[in-house]
């Protein structure tokens, strides 16, 4: 009875729910907001503190009383609590506006969520949940790649067959599509984040030097690449604390020590990629050769790395428009096409 009110109130919403980054697409306005999945809270209370970037700042900083953590893990809800707050917060933000006198003061907006495709039904379950507790009126789940095609602009209606690889943080998503559904798929939970988890292992190994993941972070978005393409090689200094003696040390990096720190992880993304290559059916393996891989999300923007694929695959490959997005613009697309969104609904599940 009250859905009528609720859409005139409302902004309908594409969410990413990304283990490193939350993207919101709010209807007919765009990427409202784009911050990281973190949550700091007080360890006794669960009193919400800090809730994305601000949080961020307080990983591995933080005293007893306080905890900054990732409510996502390898794409899926670790803290549900974490997650409902995290959503909630961002809802309500984008939904800043006057009370109306007769009106529901909590907005109840439509709600589409990219999900990695390899998840449970029970990972699936607690996604929904998590945005309903969060105030959607009805959700719409989503597999990233089936997302991250659409907002890639890839023809996924047609009998061809396109190919999308969604590098993300938690996880990285493969999937071969055609005429609205996915044909072949394979999510493996090594991306980004492992990416980071190399290069503190190198260091740790080559320089006995111990430094954070975050540092490692801004290490592998500084200098990282997969593949050299410059011929001046870039270097950054990284500080940390060293393992004989205990003490603050400093040591220079180089874009080469990287590359082969962050090696194995790119080249198990790559294995992954030929793996689903030979699941392919021959038809559409065609079409995937005249038009290339199309690689997506925040992985994609290390350095070099679509011509790795290209040359170890022999294929051509390319990087779509801003790739860390590419989910959460196909959410938004799909609140604006009801006749999409129902040609898709094999992938995508509604909850209300």
């Amino acid at each position: 009875m009250f859905d009528w009110i609720f859409s005139l109130l409302s902004h309908d919403l594409g969410i990413d729910l990304g283990t490193a980054n939350t993207l919101v697409y709010v209807k007919d306005k765009g990427i409202m907001i784009r911050e990281p999945s973190v949550v700091a809270r007080h360890r006794k209370t669960k009193k919400i503190i800090a809730i994305g970037r601000e949080a961020k700042h307080m990983l591995g900083r933080t005293p007893d009383t306080i905890e900054a953590l990732r409510p996502l893990k390898d794409g899926v809800i670790a803290d549900f609590d974490a997650t409902a707050a995290m959503l909630t917060h961002y809802i309500k933000l984008v939904h800043e506006q006057p009370r109306q006198k007769g009106f529901p003061s909590i907005p109840k907006p439509k709600v589409v969520v990219g999900i990695p495709s390899g998840v449970t039904e029970v990972e699936r379950r607690a996604a929904a949940e998590a945005a309903i507790m969060a105030g959607a009126r009805e959700v719409y789940l989503i597999e990233e790649p089936m997302a991250a095609a659409i907002g890639a602009g890839l023809p996924i209606q047609e009998s061809r067959g396109s190919f999308i690889c969604d590098i993300g943080g938690g996880t990285t998503e493969i999937a071969v599509l055609s005429l609205g559904g996915i044909v072949v798929n394979r999510s493996i939970r090594t991306a980004g984040d492992e990416m980071d988890e190399a290069i503190v292992s190198f260091v740790r190994l080559k320089h006995a030097l111990l430094i954070g993941e975050q540092t490692a972070e801004e290490v592998k978005m500084t200098i990282g690449s997969a593949y050299p393409i410059d011929k001046t090689e870039r270097q950054t200094v990284v500080r940390g604390r060293d393992i004989e003696t205990g003490l603050p040390r400093s040591v220079r990096l180089s874009e080469a020590e990287i590359r082969e720190a962050v090696s194995p992880v790119v080249h198990e993304i790559i294995e992954a990629i030929g793996e689903t290559i030979e699941e392919t059916p021959p038809e559409l393996i065609g079409d995937i050769m005249e038009h290339g891989i199309v690689l997506a999300g925040g992985g994609s923007k290390l350095k070099g790395i679509e011509k790795l694929i290209a040359t170890e695959l022999k294929m051509p490959v390319w990087i779509t428009d801003d790739p860390q997005t590419a989910v959460v613009r196909g959410c938004g697309k799909l609140l604006s096409d009801p006749v999409l969104l129902a040609k898709v609904k094999i992938a995508a599940r509604k909850i209300s």
